[in-house]
């Protein structure tokens, strides 16, 4: 953690994408990164998968019946080097705004669950995959690696993110919480499927995952989810069975401080817009003098961590690479400003 104390202001973006639609949702996004530096926030973040959607077909029906929806998802992911992430760093330079959004990622042939750090500069900080998608996740998304597990310098502070069930890897939350991580983005999706069939899935216990790595970390944390609207379920709900399993809603965002403490929300089911809170770091000075897991409340002696932040390439090159290639070693690459899809 830095010497200096500051005052953010931060912004939780909660709202529905135009589902598997990417250019469209790319004007939402922008709009809202606008809406958050007209409000004076230096940091906006949004939920799981947010760009272009979360794939809900997935706890839906069979591999069969969802592959039509995996094509348009395909079709609609976004790449790293790609216009949307172009423009949402213009939009993230203009508003002198941080922002980490959460993305279906296509590299290659393959996905990837991840969230896109983008500069108050507009260049792409970092990148973090999902290192384990759960359950029928990984019908979608690949896997990313010890190299994603990262905290990132930044003029508001030293940030950090995981999607979703990774706040229930208790290895992979230690590995932020050794790195001095100030503030962590939470991404969910709307937290709506399987309401009445799975608490484990629903509000109360992912928000109390939230809390816990607020409370754990001595960091503030901005628990982001977004919304399922009446055209998701008009897409993807043709039988009663599965009107029952995803229901509209699922919003519940929420900020929470360094002590465990709700700070900001939560925003309402059907709720979009978004959630804004100033955070004073100086607080977390406060937290560390009770606890700081990776420092005087550690027993190295008895437990330990392992930590490999190699990535974990497909393919190991054992002559030079050609110029155009990406340099062995390099996480992140900035975005050009005339990247085309």
């Amino acid at each position: 953690m830095g010497d200096q104390d500051l005052i953010v202001r931060v912004a939780a973006a909660q709202a529905s994408p135009v589902w598997m639609d990417r250019e469209a949702s790319l004007e939402k996004a922008l709009a809202l990164i606008d809406e958050a530096g007209s409000k004076g926030a230096k940091l906006i973040a949004f939920g799981e998968s947010w760009l272009p959607g979360f794939p809900f077909w997935i706890w839906l029906g069979t591999p069969r019946w969802g592959s039509d929806f995996f094509v348009r998802l395909h079709q609609n992911a976004v790449e790293a080097n790609g216009k949307e992430l172009a423009a949402i760093g213009d939009a993230a330079k203009r508003n002198d705004i941080e922002v980490v959004v959460g993305a279906t990622e296509r590299d290659g042939g393959s996905l990837y669950c991840t969230q896109f750090f983008v500069s108050n500069q507009g260049t792409l900080r970092g990148r973090h995959r999902k290192l384990k998608p759960t359950h029928v996740e990984r019908t979608i998304w690949g896997e990313g690696d010890g190299s994603d597990l990262f905290v990132l310098d930044t003029p508001v502070g030293r940030i950090g993110g995981l999607n979703c069930w990774e706040h229930l890897q208790p290895l992979s939350k230690y590995a932020m919480y050794s790195q001095g991580e100030q503030i962590h983005v939470a991404a969910w999706p709307a937290l709506s499927i399987y309401e009445d069939d799975a608490y484990a899935l629903g509000v109360e216990a992912n928000m109390a995952a939230s809390r816990t790595y607020a409370l754990e970390g001595q960091g503030f944390v901005l628990a982001v989810t977004s919304v399922v609207d009446d055209a998701v379920i008009e897409e993807l709900c043709t039988t009663e069975e599965q009107r029952r399993l995803l229901k509209r809603g699922g919003g519940t965002t929420t900020i929470f401080g360094p002590n465990g403490a709700t700070i900001a929300g939560p925003l309402g089911p059907h709720e979009q817009g978004l959630l804004i809170a100033d955070l004073d770091l100086s607080e977390i000075r406060r937290a560390k003098q009770a606890a700081d897991p990776a420092g005087h409340y550690a027993r190295g002696d008895a437990t330990r961590l392992l930590l490999n932040t190699q990535p974990r390439d497909a393919v190991e090159y054992r002559q030079p690479r050609n110029d155009a290639a990406i340099p062995d070693g390099e996480l992140f690459v900035p975005i050009p400003a005339d990247a085309d899809s």
